[in-house]
């Protein structure tokens, strides 16, 4: 195997039209009404939210920006707007200073220092939001999730990875650059540096060590089963760069799975049971 840049190239034609086969299907046959999603301004919501309205429709797509001021900007917000503007989704803006706030006055234990408790208590107030909106309106909750973040566990568990339906989370970063280029995102959201917006002055490049086209090419690699050696060859860097992005691969998996349980019983809910996530009946 060969790691260059066009090892991850897509044909962002065929793959939107997969995406939003899928997208479309998976919304008939739960029934609902349509899908709603956090967008945060960032290239995966912008690349995700422009999927679900060419799938199902504007009228269908519900985009919530949840601002909160300790990461709030104007350049977002007039990315959201842009966007908006262009693909013609539903959006509504929910300030949730005022609820952290509270939250932190009551949680007895809260920690203003803690950044990382109080950053994901943001996430998952996020997707509270979403989901009492889901379930008030009959729609699905989508993450924006990618593949190379949810490889590495790069989100919050039950926040922002928490969702029915996750578009993009087969594409690595360096793919969802390609399809949003090809959707015509604008070049402001797609060249902005990736952030969960968790803290002030955030930056994913930064916490992950690496840059995502070499995060990618790792990632494939190992996913592909490629030694640890042929990849740091390949790559020209050293083996403990490799090394630790696999113990972040796997450390994480708790993160991709639903949670663990003492075996008891003949047939264990997710262990033994295989079945579709819907049927024509429901």
């Amino acid at each position: 195997m060969q790691l260059t840049p066009n090892t991850l190239k897509i044909n962002p034609q065929q793959t939107t039209q997969q995406i939003t086969t899928f997208i479309k299907d998976y919304t008939k046959k739960t029934k609902k009404n349509g899908i709603t999603l956090g967008i945060s301004g960032g290239i995966d919501s912008a690349t995700t939210t422009t999927l679900i309205t060419k799938a199902i429709g504007q009228n269908k797509t519900h985009a919530i920006y949840m601002p909160e001021k300790q990461t709030q900007n104007k350049t977002d917000h007039n990315h959201i707007k842009q966007l908006q503007k262009q693909q013609g989704f539903n959006l509504t803006t929910i300030n949730i200073t005022k609820t952290l706030t509270t939250l932190h006055k009551i949680i007895p234990t809260h920690n203003p220092k803690n950044k990382l408790a109080n950053g994901n208590l943001k996430a998952r107030t996020r997707m509270t939001i979403l989901y009492y909106h889901a379930n008030n309106q009959n729609l699905l909750v989508a993450t924006s999730s990618d593949k190379s973040e949810t490889m590495i566990g790069y989100y919050t568990k039950w926040g922002d990875n928490a969702a029915d339906i996750a578009p993009i989370q087969d594409l690595y970063k360096t793919q969802v650059q390609q399809l949003a280029t090809h959707l015509g995102i604008p070049k402001a959201i797609i060249n902005k540096p990736p952030t969960p917006n968790l803290w002030p002055n955030q930056t994913a490049q930064q916490e992950i060590g690496l840059n995502y086209q070499t995060l990618d090419l790792i990632l494939y690699a190992l996913e592909h089963f490629t030694p640890t050696e042929t990849i740091a060859k390949q790559l020209n860097l050293p083996t403990t760069t490799i090394t630790a992005i696999k113990n972040r691969w796997l450390q994480n998996e708790h993160k991709r799975k639903m949670p663990l349980t003492t075996k008891l019983q003949y047939r264990t809910i997710n262990h033994d049971f295989r079945l579709p996530h819907t049927t024509e009946t429901e």
